[in-house]
């Protein structure tokens, strides 16, 4: 008889999150006895301890320990080493080792969104491991960005920074930051949404609620919006097929 597996999500106040419902679900539809719980930790110190559980067989890795996880792991791929962060783990022989599903999920999502008229420029909102896989996707899909974060030297911009020029020369804006996600539903990044137009693309990886008020901002000024559902939905399948392999 095959044995139950355990999995597992890593974060920080990770009680709203998409992945131990959408798996738990996934487990009772396919009839598998596998298992899947929260591990809600303050602090990265606290990692340790979780990554030599033998009985877990693969973890999701979620805010804000993408890119703080990679000294923990025992190797990662080439992909996860390139963009910089790890949101998958799958334990081999003892080992942990990671990858980023990130990439494919937000690549696979996009690419209907601007199939008819890809932009030139694309303006990154945050700077986390979220945004690490961003990058590598625009890079690939050879779209220049650059992010702005609140403070300066971590980014081309701070958010002060922005005006109408810089708002009208990048027509997709990527909002890789947590700001506006459940419960702090009544906030949004600091941009002047003045200045949006119908020739402009709003991503929100924030998937909770289903339309942040950085995309309801926009959506109501003409632009083409989308939330990170679809990308969640796809990093997690894409997880799960590793965790298979």
């Amino acid at each position: 008889m095959k044995k139950s597996r355990k999995f597992g999500l890593i974060g920080k106040n990770i009680d709203y999150s998409f992945s131990k419902k959408y798996f738990s679900e996934k487990f009772k539809k396919e009839n598998s006895d596998c298992t899947y719980s929260n591990f809600d930790i303050e602090n990265i110190s606290q990692i340790e301890s979780i990554l030599k559980k033998n009985e877990i067989s693969g973890y999701n890795v979620t805010i804000p320990y993408k890119q703080e996880i990679i000294k923990f792991l025992d190797e990662i791929d080439e992909v996860a080493k390139a963009i910089g962060a790890v949101n998958t783990i799958k334990k081999i022989d003892n080992k942990n080792i990671g990858f980023n599903t990130d990439s494919i999920g937000f690549e696979k999502s996009l690419i209907p969104l601007i199939e008819n008229k890809k932009p030139d420029s694309a303006l990154i909102l945050g700077t986390g491991g979220a945004s690490k896989a961003v990058k590598y996707v625009l890079k690939k899909l050879k779209i220049n960005y650059s992010t702005v974060s609140r403070k300066e030297g971590k980014s081309e911009f701070i958010y002060e920074d922005l005006n109408d020029l810089i708002i009208n020369r990048f027509k997709m804006i990527i909002n890789c930051s947590p700001v506006g996600t459940f419960p702090n539903i009544n906030k949004c990044p600091n941009i002047p949404y003045k200045y949006l137009t119908k020739e402009h693309i709003l991503y929100d990886l924030v998937y909770n609620p289903i339309e942040s008020l950085f995309l309801r901002s926009g959506r109501e000024l003409g632009c083409k919006t989308k939330n990170g559902l679809e990308m969640l939905e796809i990093q997690a399948n894409e997880a799960w097929k590793i965790w298979n392999n």
